[in-house]
């Protein structure tokens, strides 16, 4: 991953501030070309008046970002747009206009000042280029030409975006840097189309907390939050500025037109084009289906009132730029259960038909149109309905960002095309998740990556719920959409974290940022916030709970140092977009942990047990504060953005109320019965001396150890502590001189901060003999052990070698842990190869095949990886892939691996069944919660060196992990971490 960062440090001056496109700006004139700002002359922003309003608009948005970054604003001119008719005269000048709609552009074009050709006619492109004397009184410009509406506006933002304005100035408070200079490079720049046509997100207001901050800030309307037309244009410029162009507004909360009748005016007027969610047909939304229709929401029962209920909708649209949701759903969100394939079809049909008495045609094919194939709607099209061709097919994820149906080859040709409906937030099973960005841009890429290459081109939106906590993933995604192409590559995340973090909070700062996002991101989507608890880390094995938790407070601090080293100015954002995510996470697996912790001492009658539950209460408390201060921020500008709860789920719907784990506290005002003294190993839940139900094997006295070789961990531990009312020493002597504990003895109290101690078992490998030992570790104390004996303890140690000859992965604990880009060998098929995508997954990275749009292959015809493995077990071994959670995409394709041992038939496996669309298998809650599907499959093994040879047989599927189990695998969430590498 370092590698990586110092590679794309050296790649930023391609992509600061311009998120990856063509840079024209720069603030010193080492580049040459127009000094725009700083110079004897302040330019002034020409337009026509003639052009849309919604690039006059943008045009005052670019003079205000110039006075964000030089401290003072342009002025801008809307005139008639005549070379002998602008009444605005200086040495330079920024001109933006529209093709066909601007008579500055049309007249530089005809005189040939300007080339534009390579985007006349083309969806939403720019050419921007400095022109001297563009016309009379005006020595140089910078002109911008787009294609259409978008196009203009998008070229402007650009600019803005260039010289250090944020999209999220507003959203996410971002400031921008000050220059007093700037200059435009010589030269032409050619931006457009975009890669997907249509780029839009789903605000699903789902309460509490984007409902709290409307009603906050917006007055109520007719006691509902007042999504209204100040609100939206907020989003509106958001989207633009994100060169995203397409909006379902809240459904929920809201009617939207009905609320105010100038939200789709104000759409129209920005230029953003408007839909509906999946389940409200020719822009009738969710309320008014239950509230203004005639009757009930029933195709077979009430056809002649729905139809004039949805040609009441689709006519209010009509003046404006939209696409047209198509088909029908249950009310709220649900299956119609008078609807099948067959109604379905007819009632499509109708819709047309609706459109185009609307529209006054016959062809409805010019109207953009949408179907949705979310959860039982794509059984519709599995049962075998078919839509027209001019009906953009809309396929949906599972929710959680797995990609359900993509176009087949023989769909890739329909009129309307295809896209994709994608979650960042969503309320329903197996967990709601809509506290904090819990998104891994990884998943992200792969995703959608797969889905362009596949054909689904037309439509991406995205369920964003609330809005506020998704920034960076939001921007990433409207980025892949905008270009798909500039981020093509597999570590393409790295490069634009880098990029993302110079534009918002400079250079000096961008490495350490886009690392700590990076690194945000894995721990983030290891697992869903909601469905942390206590049980998910293993606080016994493998450090894990210590591990991540470690991890987080490691993330968490460099964030502190970043915002620490950031000008007031800049802090708000940062702590909002980096500093918040990390702490508030931080906290909350804190609170998990902690509280296990104290679960388990106090099952182990420790007495700190108590002060495990005095930390929980006070990590408790602190959620609370970081929840406060991110309320309390900017005077209380985003009061209530973070009202949604996130501890306490029982069930998959949001708790009412924050609350804590269940604590248990130890009585310590009296003795155990085994007296003062307490110990346990790693990997054990039980404590000797003394009765428990682990310990029942040991006769309640004596500890074992895990093993301990050469290859496995450098060191285990031992805790001894107090249970009762006394403070004694001990003191812990291994039977042998090549085994140490450290420390070897010690004090502890009743009370107090000195309860407890961990003491670390190592071994002196080049004095200990080989072959399997039992150690002895004597544990003596000052104090007595009630009516039980001394604890005992016994370290079993296998001092095992390999040949030097031999280059690879070890068995240790009866396991071997692999992470897949750590193969030997990485065969090719062609065209075809495996690539890995650094930060992938829960551990490290993901292993897949590319291109996406590869064929099936077999064992022949399929890349090899080849990992050499060294075992001293002779058994059956269960071999454990851990695999993205991925769907089958391609219905006749099903995903599948081949795996094998040396010279063994590969064995099959086919790790999602075969389903129809919307249809998930029974494992999928488990698959999506651990964020990995996980396939076991059995393989006979002997001491000695082999070979684990893995085949990916279809693109689409990602390697997460691979675990060879010979006996030794202990409970955890993650596994194994990987096994020593020789």
């Amino acid at each position: 991953m370092l590698l990586l960062l110092l590679f794309s440090v050296l790649c930023l001056s391609r992509y600061t501030l311009g998120l990856g496109q063509k840079s024209i700006v720069s603030f010193n004139s080492t580049n040459g070309g127009l000094q725009l700002v700083g110079g004897s002359s302040t330019p002034s922003i020409l337009v026509d008046g003639k052009d849309w309003p919604g690039v006059i608009r943008a045009a005052n948005d670019l003079a205000k970002d110039f006075g964000q970054v030089t401290g003072r604003n342009l002025s801008v001119s809307a005139v008639n747009g005549t070379a002998g008719n602008t009444t605005a005269r200086a040495s330079v000048a920024i001109i933006a206009g529209t093709i066909g709609k601007s008579a500055f552009i049309d007249s530089m074009v005809q005189s040939g000042k300007i080339n534009v050709s390579q985007i006349r006619g083309k969806w939403e492109s720019f050419t921007t280029q400095v022109v001297s004397s563009p016309m009379s009184g005006i020595q140089q410009a910078l002109v911008i030409a787009g294609s259409d509406k978008r196009g203009t506006i998008y070229g402007m933002y650009d600019i803005s975006e260039q010289i250090g304005v944020s999209p999220w100035y507003w959203w996410a408070d971002v400031s921008a840097q000050q220059h007093s200079t700037i200059y435009i490079s010589n030269g032409t720049k050619v931006q457009g189309p975009p890669s997907v046509k249509y780029r839009g997100i789903f605000l699903n207001d789902e309460q509490p907390a984007l409902n709290n901050w409307v009603r906050d800030n917006y007055p109520d309307v007719s006691g509902r939050p007042g999504f209204n037309s100040q609100f939206y244009s907020n989003v509106y410029e958001l989207l633009l500025r994100l060169r995203a162009n397409y909006l379902w507004p809240a459904e929920w909360a809201s009617q939207f037109d009905m609320d105010d009748p100038l939200n789709e005016y104000t759409a129209d007027y920005y230029g953003v084009v408007l839909g509906t969610s999946h389940t409200e047909p020719l822009f009738r939304w969710t309320n008014e289906q239950s509230s203004i229709l005639k009757g009930p929401w029933n195709w077979l029962t009430n056809e002649a009132n729905i139809r004039q209920f949805l040609f009441d909708g689709a006519k209010k649209e009509s003046p404006y730029e939209a696409i047209y949701t198509m088909g029908m759903r249950g009310l709220g969100d649900t299956a119609s259960p008078s609807i099948n394939a067959s109604v379905l079809g007819d009632i499509v049909t109708a819709e047309q038909e609706i459109l185009g008495n609307v529209f006054n045609t016959t062809n409805v094919s010019s109207i953009p149109q949408m179907w949705c194939l979310y959860k039982e709607v794509g059984g519709y099209f599995d049962d075998g309905l078919r839509v027209p061709d001019d009906i953009t097919l809309l396929w949906a994820d599972d929710n959680w960002g797995n990609t359900q149906r993509l176009p087949l080859a023989d769909e890739i040709g329909r009129a309307a095309g295809a896209g994709v409906y994608y979650h960042f937030d969503y309320v329903g099973g197996p967990r709601d998740y809509k506290w904090i960005n819990t998104i891994s841009l990884q998943k992200t890429w792969e995703q959608l990556h797969l889905s362009y290459e596949r054909g689904a081109q037309q439509i991406w939106i995205v369920n964003v719920g609330d809005l506020k906590p998704l920034e960076v993933p939001i921007n990433h995604f409207f980025d892949l959409a905008y270009d798909m192409p500039m981020w093509s590559s597999p570590n393409s995340t790295t490069q634009w974290l880098l990029s993302w973090a110079s534009r918002d909070f400079g250079s000096a700062v961008a490495q350490e940022v886009a690392s700590i996002m990076d690194t945000y991101g894995m721990l983030a989507g290891k697992r869903k916030y909601e469905l942390v608890d206590p049980s998910t880390y293993s606080i016994i094995n493998y450090n894990e709970a210590d591990t991540v938790l470690e991890q987080w407070q490691n993330l968490t601090t460099r964030a502190q140092n970043v915002y620490n080293s950031l000008s007031a100015a800049a802090q708000p954002g940062f702590f909002e977009l980096v500093l918040h995510p990390c702490s508030a996470a931080y906290t909350l697996y804190n609170i998990h942990i902690s509280s296990a912790k104290n679960n388990l001492y106090a099952q182990q009658r420790r007495t700190s047990a108590n002060t495990w539950a005095t930390q929980t209460l006070n990590l408790f408390n602190q959620d609370h504060q970081i929840t406060q201060r991110y309320h309390d921020l900017l005077g209380g500008k985003w009061n209530h953005m973070m009202d949604q709860t996130h501890l306490g789920y029982d069930w998959w719907q949001q708790p009412m109320r924050n609350t804590l784990p269940p604590l248990m506290y130890t009585q310590t005002s009296e003795m155990s019965l085994a007296g003062n003294l307490g110990l346990t190993v790693e990997s054990s839940n039980g404590s000797v001396p003394g009765d428990s139900i682990y310990n029942i094997a040991n006769s309640n006295f004596t500890q074992v150890l895990p093993p301990m070789d050469p290859y496995g961990p450098s060191s285990r531990w031992i805790e001894i502590f107090s249970r009762g009312t006394s403070s004694f020493s001990f003191q812990v002597r291994p039977t042998v001189s090549w085994v140490t504990a450290t420390p070897s003895s010690g004090t502890l109290g009743a009370g107090g901060n000195n309860t407890d101690q961990r003491i670390l078992i190592t071994v002196d490998w080049s004095q200990a003999p080989s072959g399997y030992t039992i150690v002895p570790i004597n544990v003596t104390s000052s104090t007595d052990y009630g009516n039980y004996n001394a604890p005992g303890l016994r370290l079993p140690v296998n001092h095992t070698t390999v040949p030097a000859s031999f280059h690879g992965h070890v068995e240790s604990d009866g396991h071997v842990s692999i992470e897949p880009e750590h193969y030997a060998s990485a065969t090719t098929s062609g065209n075809i190869s495996y690539a890995v995508i650094p930060g992938y997954g829960r551990t490290l990275s993901g292993v897949t095949l590319l291109p996406v749009t590869a064929p099936s292959l077999t064992g022949s015809t399929a890349p090899k990886l080849t990992y050499p493995i060294y075992l001293f077990s002779q058994t059956t071994a269960n071999v454990t892939v851990y695999l993205s959670t991925s769907l089958n995409t391609i219905p006749d394709r099903p995903l599948k691996y081949a795996i094998a041992i040396d010279d063994a038939a590969p064995q099959i496996v086919q790790p999602v069944p075969s389903l129809p669309v919307g249809s998930l298998p029974t494992a999928w809650n488990d698959w999506v919660s651990n964020a990995a599907i996980t396939n076991t499959t059995k393989h006979a093994v002997t001491p000695g060196e082999h070979t684990l040879n893995l085949w990916a047989l279809e693109p689409g599927l990602v390697f997460q992990k691979v675990v060879v189990d010979l006996g030794g695998v202990r409970r955890s969430y993650l596994g194994p971490p990987e096994s020593t590498r020789v």
